[in-house]
């Protein structure tokens, strides 16, 4: 096995490490989640689906299979070779543009819209409002409210164990966590920047990107629907 670090990320195992330090043999061993169902449920049937960060195309698939027509975008060509069935974009989120194309839904799942870079973080929102009709909307995945301060905390899920293993304050709303993935014949570990939102700072933040809380999903509040709303002047 070889070692492998990137941008925080590092590991004994095979396969690339993407430009945001995410280990593309780690994507392709996890299950598919609840993700497909929360969707489903908060759209139309057969839908353009516009899906952010879509990695390996873990809800992709499903998504694909459940009937909706999905455009699947991500900044890792790696991740992206393991797509099918949909149309592929190579990009990073928050520079995306695909003209004057618009989607039914736009999912920004994976908690990406806790990017700990400001711009960027802003820029994921302002790539849905972007990318999203008038009578369309925006499904995103948060953090839990106390997911800062509960660690550590582990899940397993499929054959691996997934641990939280710490969140430091690190300035500027900001978290750094670690992480560590450990399956029986490989671990990783990565330590990323994640922003702490209030129920009042995810308002704003939609707001300044021209879109505005509808519905909570989910009864953790970790999945919402926003729908476009006027830019401010």
């Amino acid at each position: 096995m070889s070692t492998q670090t990137r941008q925080g990320y590092s590991g004994t195992g095979p396969g690339p490490i993407t430009p945001d330090g995410c280990a593309v043999e780690h994507w392709l061993r996890l299950p598919v989640g609840p993700e497909p169902d929360i969707v489903a449920a908060a759209v139309p049937p057969g839908v353009g689906i516009l899906e952010l960060g879509c990695g390996v195309g873990r809800v992709t698939h499903p998504l694909l299979r459940r009937g909706f027509r999905v455009t699947a975008v991500d900044e890792s060509p790696e991740m992206l070779a393991h797509v099918r069935g949909a149309r592929t974009v190579c990009s990073p989120v928050e520079s995306l543009d695909l003209g004057e194309e618009r989607f039914d839904v736009v999912l920004l799942a994976s908690f990406l819209v806790h990017a700990g870079d400001p711009a960027v973080r802003a820029g994921m929102l302002r790539a849905c409002r972007r990318h999203v009709a008038e009578d369309g909307c925006v499904l995103i995945q948060r953090e839990g409210a106390d997911w800062h301060e509960r660690v550590p905390r582990e899940s397993r899920i499929g054959e691996g164990l997934v641990r939280v293993a710490s969140a430091e304050p690190a300035g500027g709303g900001t978290s750094r966590i670690r992480v560590e993935y450990a399956y029986p014949d490989v671990t990783w570990t990565q330590t990323f920047l994640s922003y702490r939102y209030t129920e009042e700072s995810f308002g704003r933040a939609l707001a300044e990107a021209g879109l505005a809380l509808d519905a909570v999903l989910t009864d953790d509040r970790t999945w919402v629907r926003a729908l476009p709303a006027p830019l401010p002047e």
